[in-house]
């Protein structure tokens, strides 16, 4: 015999007054994220199919041309190398950084002396102006009278020579954001209950031991959002190239990004369709990326 539905209970004047006050506080949030993510998605997918009329107005509707001009191995647009590019500088920054903050995050959870001061010390390029921070690697890199080239006793064009200008800014990504990841990486370290290292050392493991098999493992979680935002992050990379790199350095080409490449189509040169439709090809790349890192999440990720 079917049950009967049960009628819904009616909400109460209270249960009302608390609902509208919950979705008034709300509203400011989700009116920014339309007006200022949605809608400016919507648009830029809109724009993708048009070409820039003259003065910015009067567009005219010309299909998947941008996508083919972009797509294209012998078009105008040089996405593809500018993608090379920036896959080469997130295979710097990402492991590098990732690597490095963890080894510190490991030695500064410890209680050493001065242990906040040297967290700061760490953290501060997170909070430096990028344009002080492309002001002083570009002292530190000048081929003539930089502070690198004087301690090595060389002349080499850290960021005018092709060859090796995409590893110095890549160096540069890394110094950036390394005390960024190192702070979430110390609080991970610091919600791993202690229990588990004194077991282990009344087992006799060695300091390398519970390292590779208690800390990575339940540091796992946090790894993995570092992981997955660095990478984004990386994909992502203008400003950095923007303000290091001149536009008559002939080194731009080959460190160029996609979001510079973007910037000079849209803004540059006028081209805001072409724009918007290497702004949507690189956002389906990164979709993919991240779709395929939240399907092997459940392979080495450890939720204690």
């Amino acid at each position: 015999m079917a049950k009967e539905k049960q009628p819904k209970a009616k909400m109460t004047k209270a249960q009302k007054t608390a609902a509208i006050w919950g979705l008034a506080f709300v509203a400011p949030t989700m009116i920014g994220l339309i007006v200022l993510n949605f809608y400016p998605i919507i648009d830029t997918v809109y724009q993708s199919f048009f070409k820039t009329g003259d003065f910015g107005i009067g567009n005219v509707f010309v299909g998947l041309q941008n996508y083919q001009n972009v797509l294209s191995t012998s078009g105008s647009v040089p996405f593809w190398s500018a993608l090379l590019n920036t896959f080469k500088y997130a295979i710097i920054e990402v492991p590098f950084s990732v690597v490095l903050a963890l080894i510190f995050a490991v030695f500064l959870n410890r209680k050493i002396a001065f242990r906040g001061g040297y967290r700061t010390i760490f953290f501060l390029p997170m909070v430096a102006a990028p344009a002080a921070i492309a002001m002083v690697w570009k002292f530190l890199y000048n081929q003539q009278y930089g502070l690198l080239n004087h301690l090595f006793g060389t002349a080499t064009a850290w960021i005018s020579d092709p060859s090796i200008a995409w590893i110095s800014i890549g160096v540069i990504g890394v110094w950036s954001i390394v005390g960024y990841n190192m702070i979430l990486f110390i609080s991970g370290l610091q919600e791993i209950p202690h229990d588990y290292y004194e077991a282990a050392e009344i087992d006799g493991s060695t300091g390398i031991h519970q390292f590779f098999h208690i800390t990575i493992p339940l540091l796992s979680p946090t790894t993995f959002f570092i992981l997955q935002t660095r990478i984004i992050g990386a994909l992502q990379v203008f400003d950095l190239i923007y303000m290091v790199m001149d536009n008559s350095n002939a080194a731009l080409p080959s460190v160029q990004s996609v979001v510079f490449l973007f910037y000079q189509q849209a803004f540059t040169f006028n081209q805001r369709g072409l724009g918007a439709a290497i702004v949507v090809c690189m956002l389906i790349i990164i979709l993919l990326i991240t779709f395929i890192l939240q399907k092997s999440e459940k392979k080495w990720v450890f939720y204690n």
